[in-house]
């Protein structure tokens, strides 16, 4: 197998740093990108080649493939990771809140996949990951903005797919769980920076949601589970168009499949 090209977003942490670590270990070429300056210079302190890239910047976007492209001469895989979760129940939801969630979830993937899609077009071939989530396939009370996001990540890359089945070219969904990371660290800040807690009808839930921060979440698994995925992703001749990581994935994906609406948002409030 000749030596894969692959470039993620969003590794300054988790899910992204844990993938890039074990595709290295594995012998591929690992272009790691993070939005800030500091967390490039900690990648490439750690061994890797690293790019500044902010999904919401199409420059960045640009002079990351150009340069990558210009010293490996390919770009075989493209894994669009980077995003976060606003909290917060939609009525408390500010719309610049809403914007910003979609801006870096939905938009900058966008942005990342058609320009990606320019060197796959010239190549003949190339491998597109799209990081969906478990809530891209069921909603969760108090998660609107995020559910959303993920909701519109499904219907642009189910549609791609379609669109590129006369080509070489593949896009892949990934339906990830609960994943031990600085994701509800993250989301956690984000529900206080744009939510009016203390003037909220569910102040209470978020106050106690604010202190159960950190504790431990049913079917949660480590990053690991996400990158071994990719990893069979690009090793694979022929991958499947969808995987479903973390038992919750599978259970709340097949409960969605038998039960009814009424039946199924019943057992959703309960989570």
């Amino acid at each position: 197998m000749m030596n894969k090209v692959v470039v993620i977003t969003g590794c300054s942490s988790g899910i992204g740093l844990t993938t890039a670590k074990h595709l290295k270990e594995n012998q591929m070429s690992v272009c790691a990108t993070a939005r800030k300056t500091e967390d490039v210079k900690k990648l490439k302190k750690i061994g890797f080649d690293a790019y500044k890239l902010d999904v919401t910047n199409n420059l960045d976007i640009k002079n990351t493939i150009e340069e990558i492209v210009n010293k490996y001469g390919k770009i075989d895989v493209w894994f669009n990771n980077a995003g976060y979760g606003q909290p917060g129940a939609i009525e408390d939801l500010p719309t610049k809140a809403l914007r910003e969630q979609f801006e870096i979830n939905v938009f900058g993937m966008h942005e990342c996949t058609i320009q990606i899609l320019e060197v796959f077009k010239k190549q003949g071939y190339g491998t597109i990951i799209q990081h969906s989530s478990v809530l891209g396939i069921i909603s969760l009370f108090g998660r609107g903005a995020y559910n959303a996001s993920k909701y519109a990540i499904e219907g642009l890359s189910d549609t791609l797919r379609l669109e590129l089945t006369d080509t070489k070219i593949k896009v892949i969904t990934l339906n990830t769980g609960p994943i031990t990371s600085d994701f509800r660290k993250n989301a956690t800040a984000k529900l206080q920076e744009n939510i009016d807690i203390e003037n909220s009808r569910f102040k209470e839930l978020y106050h106690k949601g604010l202190k159960g921060e950190g504790k431990k979440v049913p079917f949660n698994e480590e990053a690991m589970s996400v990158a071994k995925i990719v990893h069979k992703i690009i090793v694979s001749k022929k991958p499947k168009p969808r995987y479903y990581i973390t038992k919750a994935t599978y259970l709340l994906g097949f409960l969605k499949r038998i039960l009814s609406t009424t039946m199924l948002d019943k057992i959703l409030l309960k989570i």
